[in-house]
C-alpha cells in the first residue's frame, strides 16, 4: 500500500511527531487511576502553568470543537450572544456546534483579514438590554486568525479594553496559538494576554488528538468539570492526552514545530510571488498561504497537489505549511505551480 500523498490542504494532515508519539508510549505503562487522576496529567497541567501563567486553570479535552464549545458554554447564558468574524472557525467550520449547545447565538463580523478591531467589535454591541435581542457576552478572536494573520499584542490589549468597557468576556480560538507565538517571538501567554479563555491546541502542532481549555480567569471553571463531562470530552485514559502536551510543553519542541511551519509557508509564499497570475492576498504571518490563481489552473494543481480552495468564487485558495513540511515538498509544489502556469 503507498503512502497518502504529501501535501498543504491542512496541518491536520500531518503525522504526530515522535516525541509526541514517544511519550505516549511511556505513558502506556501499567496501571493508574482514570480521567486524569495520574501524574502525567498532572505534570502536563503544571507545564500549562509554566506558559500560561501560576494563576492558570486548564482542562484537557479531545478536539478543538470541542475546546471551544465548552469555552464558550462556561462563559455565556442561552440568551447571550458571541461577537466573533465571519470566518472564525466557531461561525464557519463547526456545523453550529457553538451555538446548539451553548444555545446562544453567533454575530459574525465581517473582516478583510480575519481579524477583529475595536470599531467592529464596538458596531456589532447592540440591543444591549432589550428582550428582543440576544445579548453580547463574549467577544471570540482566533490567534493566528483563519487567514493566517497574528493579532499583535498591543492589538488584543485594545479588544480587552473594548471588552472590560462593555462588560464582555474575551476568548481565544488558539488552534494555532503556538504559530502565533513563534511569529511574534513570544510565550504562549503572552500571544493572548487579556484573555479570559483560550482554547489551546496541540493537535495542529504534531500531536494526535490533544486540545486544553486554559482559563485565564479561573472564577470561570467553578463547574467547568460537569461542562466537560456532560459534552463528551473527558478522557477517561487521560495520561495519553497529557502525554502529548509534556511532549509538546517540557522542551521547546512546541516553538520548533510551529517556527518550522511558519519558515516554511513564507518560503512557500517567496518562491511562488511574481509568478503570473498569483498573488498573495494576505500577509503571511503564521503557517497558511492565500492566494489567487488563475481558474484553469487550481482543478489540475488540485490534482497533483493536495489543497483547498478557500474562495471559489474569487480563484482564492489556501495553503497551509506542517511542522513536517521540507523544503523539497516546498519546491516540488512551487515548481508545479509555475509549470502549470506555462513558466
Amino acid at each position: 500500500m503507498t503512502g497518502p500523498r504529501r501535501g498543504f490542504a491542512s496541518d491536520n494532515a500531518s503525522g504526530a511527531h515522535p516525541a509526541v508519539l514517544a511519550s505516549m508510549a511511556d505513558a502506556s505503562a501499567g496501571h493508574v487511576h482514570a480521567y486524569g487522576d495520574d501524574p502525567w496529567t498532572e505534570r502536563a497541567l503544571a507545564l500549562v502553568q509554566d506558559h500560561f501563567g501560576t494563576g492558570a486553570e486548564a482542562y484537557f479535552v479531545f478536539n478543538g470543537t470541542g475546546a471551544n464549545v465548552t469555552s464558550l458554554q462556561a462563559m455565556m447564558r442561552t440568551f447571550e450572544a458571541v461577537i466573533c468574524p465571519t470566518t472564525a472557525h466557531i461561525n464557519s467550520d463547526e456545523c453550529g456546534a457553538p451555538e446548539r449547545f451553548t444555545g446562544g447565538k453567533l454575530i459574525g463580523v465581517p473582516t478583510p483579514d480575519g481579524k477583529l478591531t475595536p470599531e467592529l467589535v464596538e458596531r456589532a454591541i447592540r440591543g444591549v438590554g432589550s428582550e428582543h435581542a440576544s445579548q453580547p457576552r463574549v467577544v471570540s478572536i482566533t490567534q493566528s486568525s483563519e487567514y493566517g494573520t497574528v493579532y499583535r499584542r498591543e492589538e488584543i490589549t485594545a479588544i480587552e479594553a473594548v471588552c472590560r468597557a462593555h462588560g464582555l468576556r474575551l476568548h481565544v480560538d488558539g488552534a494555532r496559538l503556538s504559530n502565533a507565538a513563534a511569529s511574534l517571538g513570544c510565550t504562549l501567554g503572552e500571544a493572548c494576554a487579556g484573555a479570559d479563555v483560550v482554547s489551546f491546541g496541540a493537535t495542529k502542532n504534531g500531536a494526535v488528538l490533544a486540545e486544553a481549555v486554559v482559563f485565564l480567569d479561573p472564577a470561570l471553571a467553578s463547574d467547568f468539570k460537569y461542562v466537560r463531562k456532560q459534552s463528551a470530552q473527558l478522557a477517561s485514559k487521560m495520561r495519553f492526552v497529557s502525554a502529548q502536551f509534556i511532549a509538546l510543553l517540557e522542551g521547546d519542541l512546541w516553538r520548533e514545530n510551529a517556527a518550522h511551519a511558519n519558515a516554511m509557508a513564507r518560503l512557500l509564499a517567496d518562491r511562488v510571488r511574481g509568478l503570473p497570475g498569483v498573488r498573495i492576498t494576505q500577509p503571511v504571518d503564521a503557517n497558511e498561504v492565500f492566494a489567487v490563481l488563475p481558474h484553469d489552473a487550481i482543478a489540475p494543481l488540485q490534482d497533483e497537489f493536495d489543497f483547498y480552495s478557500w474562495d471559489e468564487r474569487a480563484d482564492e485558495v489556501r495553503w497551509v505549511c506542517s511542522w513536517d513540511t521540507t523544503e523539497g515538498d516546498v519546491r516540488r509544489f512551487a515548481d508545479g505551480i509555475a509549470s502549470a502556469l506555462g513558466r
